[in-house]
């Protein structure tokens, strides 16, 4: 009978950051010209993997896709905070918020399996040199691939529908910039607990098969790399790993702050400069990581601007046609 005195959620309001008209679009510059370093960073990645077949190996695949799922889950959020920047209506539909929702999960989960298989490929290239292209064929890396994608969109899947399944009758009004589950939960008005529950295991269920993957190919690496007698080896084998290292600290590091807490320790204020690094910032500074730290995409950067690639590309399929 008390659920039938629900009011039905049909949108929410997404507060954002400050109700500061200047402030706000100070905020709008900077977070535009995040996010087009980011569509530019990560479609340069995609494209210049794509034109140099020197870089058409195991790890430029894998990067290719990081960088595809890293543009993917930051279009699933910033254009929608672009928008509440400049707008007064800051609503978002229930179904818009649970869309918003499940790609941005869809895409973080498969983002953190992604980097547990480029961790697998670098073990195999350097603890396993021999055996590397018979370990990481085409068709391997392919179907590693397609199986992260397929966890990540089926843990989407679970965790939108385990949220969606409340009432929300407490209010409408989000308190952040995005629909994500812990300020959801806060709107139900509903026992939350078993949401708690999945969300937390899940968490651990999917960060901790990647994370010992991590740690044991990066131990292996490591003890691999030390027996190496030529300091220009030991230097070359830690710089092909140095941008991956990086990535996956910055990923992990936020995500297992934001979701493996007790709900007491929810902080608005904390969450949202969390939220903001790794749905904003690392999927823009991770192409960068990849280019500065990366001699072979550095000159494979130099070879397309010295010969001109792209437009003899472009050219050849004017021609074509």
């Amino acid at each position: 009978m008390a659920e039938e005195n629900h009011t039905l959620v049909t949108e929410f309001l997404l507060l954002g950051f400050t109700n500061d008209s200047q402030l706000q679009f100070v905020l709008f510059v900077v977070f535009l010209m995040i996010y087009l370093m980011t569509l530019l960073g990560n479609f340069g990645i995609i494209l210049l993997i794509q034109l140099d077949p020197r870089l058409h190996t195991p790890m430029y695949f894998f990067l290719c896709n990081l960088s595809f799922v890293d543009l993917c889950c930051s279009s699933a959020i910033t254009p929608k905070i672009l928008v509440n920047f400049l707008s007064e209506n800051k609503a978002i539909s229930y179904l818009g918020c649970a869309a918003q929702l499940y790609f941005f999960l869809a895409f973080a989960c498969t983002d953190n399996f992604l980097l547990a298989a480029m961790a697998y490929d670098r073990y195999v290239a350097i603890c396993n040199p021999l055996l590397y292209p018979v370990l990481m064929t085409r068709k391997v890396c392919t179907q590693l691939a397609s199986i992260v994608y397929i966890a990540g969109f089926l843990y989407s899947i679970l965790q939108t529908g385990n949220t969606f399944r409340l009432s929300f009758c407490r209010s409408n009004v989000i308190n952040h910039f995005f629909c994500d589950i812990p300020p959801l939960l806060k709107l139900s008005c509903m026992d939350t607990y078993l949401n708690e529950i999945v969300l937390n295991t899940f968490a651990v269920l999917i960060s901790l098969p990647s994370i010992l993957v991590i740690l044991i190919s990066y131990t292996s690496i490591l003890s691999n790399v030390l027996r190496i007698r030529s300091a220009e080896g030991r230097r070359k084998a830690f710089s092909t790993c140095a941008s991956h290292f990086v990535s996956v600290t910055l990923f992990y590091g936020s995500a297992l702050f934001m979701y493996l807490r007790p709900s007491s320790a929810y902080s608005l204020k904390q969450d949202r400069i969390i939220s903001v690094f790794y749905t904003v910032v690392i999927p823009m500074l991770n192409p960068l990581i990849y280019c500065l730290r990366n001699q072979e995409v550095k000159a494979a950067l130099r070879k397309i601007s010295s010969e001109n690639i792209i437009s003899k590309k472009l050219n050849a399929i004017r021609l074509g046609h």
